[in-house]
């Protein structure tokens, strides 16, 4: 047995014993990347670097063994900044989306993938679902969006985007009612909002707070909701009868709404007063705002751009009020995102508002990249309704065009040690970017598994682990130096060489290079 501290926290192991668990039995949690329980250690990622005390050489903890009178340093500025450099190393080779382009450039931050998925799979209940944690008027925006999302769609270039605000028009004509009236609503908090606005914005943060549990009570100075969606949409773009249909959807979950209320500083001053928390959301009023003592700028409202929080406490600004805009789609992602800060703020929480974590992106698709993506894909141009569009999708247009989505989400995007440590030490992608990228390769030869050598980090665990359950062929390194990689020996197909492990290997890897096939 050795003794050394970690931390200043003496500890007893034994003799050989890696200073990664040694710290693990104090309570201290090293990063690691290519550490894997029961296997031999690689020490290729470099990311569990700590420091010996004694002389300040950086040690890398999976390998190095805990020596009598050692002491160790896990976590310190010099640390943090290797660790950092370790990730962006393994960054600037990794090639593959976090999240979806289509969901990053959606200002509501959409899951679309996923709502793809459950369309193409007829299940336009599980769709709208999806939808709905992030868009609260699904048949609204369907309609009236500019999309966005279709800009950035990587099948773009290919033969057309996924049609994805039809598809969103879709779920939310043909689902709304079978949704909506089992829609899952927490219980009371005994906390009061006020939301001056019933336009996108103030809807979607109404909506939002209230299946929260938070009771909501909009204030409209006309006698009908929907400001500028009911005012300013082209005729015929949006029928009346489905944006009072969508703002009903809203109400029944026990949002009240006061119409034809003037809100002058009198009357602003009783809300602030009687409500736990305010959010304004009523268009731009420059004037009126600056008299209710809310710090203003050349635009409108000043707020915390992450929080949405004005220079009074307990009140946030949302949509036109902070600068004018008619894209309703950004109103409302701003009307969720306010809901989130208010909740933040309720709870006693500190107001950080939603956090947007670290994403690996690559950029467009290379011409030889198309017949990768189309592998998980159809090979259909984009759908055109039979009405032109006039009445949206029939449910076999709509399940056609979904199955055209080409998958560009990460199967492990809520599951990546590579993503994790690169939000924690705030690594830059970019950092060590200096050669053009490798094109992206996908191996889709096997019953369960998806094989991606791109987003591979060259770890050796699914090596280790293959020769350990004894698979025939199993992975191994294939080349040398800067051209090393995972593959399959002697040319052999991945439904070949992962006929015991596929599983095991999948939830072993640090990153979505080895991923199941179906989340």
């Amino acid at each position: 047995m050795v003794k050394l501290k970690i931390d200043n926290q003496e500890v007893e192991v034994e003799q050989g014993t890696p200073v990664l668990l040694a710290a693990k039995k104090v309570g201290k949690e090293i990063p690691t990347m290519c550490w894997h329980e029961g296997l031999g250690h690689i020490t290729s990622c470099m990311v569990c670097l700590v420091k010996d005390n004694s002389n300040g050489r950086l040690l890398p903890s999976c390998s190095v063994a805990a020596t009598e009178g050692m002491e160790i340093i896990t976590l310190d500025d010099e640390i943090k900044e290797a660790r950092q450099m370790a990730l962006e190393l393994l960054l600037s080779e990794h090639v593959g989306d976090c999240e979806a382009p289509c969901q990053i450039a959606c200002p509501a931050h959409m899951d679309i993938p996923n709502m793809n998925r459950f369309i193409a799979e007829g299940k336009p209940e599980e769709a709208l679902k999806t939808v709905i944690k992030d868009i609260a008027l699904p048949s609204v925006l369907g309609r009236i969006c500019p999309a966005p999302c279709e800009g950035a769609c990587k099948r773009k270039p290919i033969d057309g985007a996924v049609s994805i605000c039809l598809l969103k028009r879709f779920v939310g004509d043909e689902a709304a009612d079978a949704v909506f009236k089992n829609l899952k609503i927490q219980p009371s908090k005994n906390k009061k909002v006020a939301i001056i606005g019933s336009g996108p914005a103030g809807l979607a943060a109404a909506f939002n707070l209230q299946i929260d549990g938070y009771s909501c009570t909009i204030f409209e100075k006309e006698i009908k909701p929907g400001g500028l969606l009911r005012t300013s949409v082209p005729d015929g773009k949006l029928p009346e009868e489905v944006l009072d249909k969508e703002i009903q959807n809203i109400l029944n979950t026990g949002v009240v709404l006061k119409v034809g209320e003037t809100i002058d500083t009198i009357r602003f001053s009783e809300i602030k007063n009687t409500f736990d928390a305010v959010i304004i959301a009523a268009g731009n009023s420059k004037q009126i705002y600056s008299d209710w003592d809310l710090e203003m700028n050349p635009k409108g409202i000043e707020v915390n751009k992450d929080t949405y929080e004005t220079s009074v406490p307990g009140i946030f600004a949302v949509g036109n009020v902070l600068r004018p805009s008619r894209l309703a789609v950004r109103s409302l992602g701003q009307g969720k995102e306010a809901a989130f800060s208010v909740g933040q703020y309720l709870s006693g929480k500190e107001v950080k508002g939603e956090v947007r974590l670290f994403n690996s992106k690559f950029g467009k698709l290379l011409k030889e990249e198309f017949t990768e993506y189309l592998q998980e894909s159809v090979e259909t141009k984009r759908q055109v309704p039979i009405t032109n569009g006039n009445s949206g999708f029939t449910e076999k247009e709509a399940i056609a065009e979904a199955a055209r989505c080409l998958h560009c989400d990460c199967r492990k995007f809520d599951n990546c040690k590579l993503r994790d440590f690169s939000e924690e030490y705030k690594a830059n992608q970019k950092h060590f970017n200096y050669s053009e990228r490798k094109p992206v390769v996908k191996k889709f030869n096997h019953e369960i598994l998806v094989y991606e050598p791109r987003k591979c980090i060259k770890c050796g665990i699914c090596v280790q682990l293959t020769a350990q359950n004894k698979e025939k062929f199993g992975l191994t390194y294939i080349g040398r130096g800067f051209d090393l990689e995972i593959g399959i020996p002697f040319n052999e197909e991945l439904k070949d060489a992962l006929k015991q492990t596929a599983k095991i290997v999948a939830y072993a890897c640090p990153t979505g290079a080895l991923a199941l096939k179906n989340k």
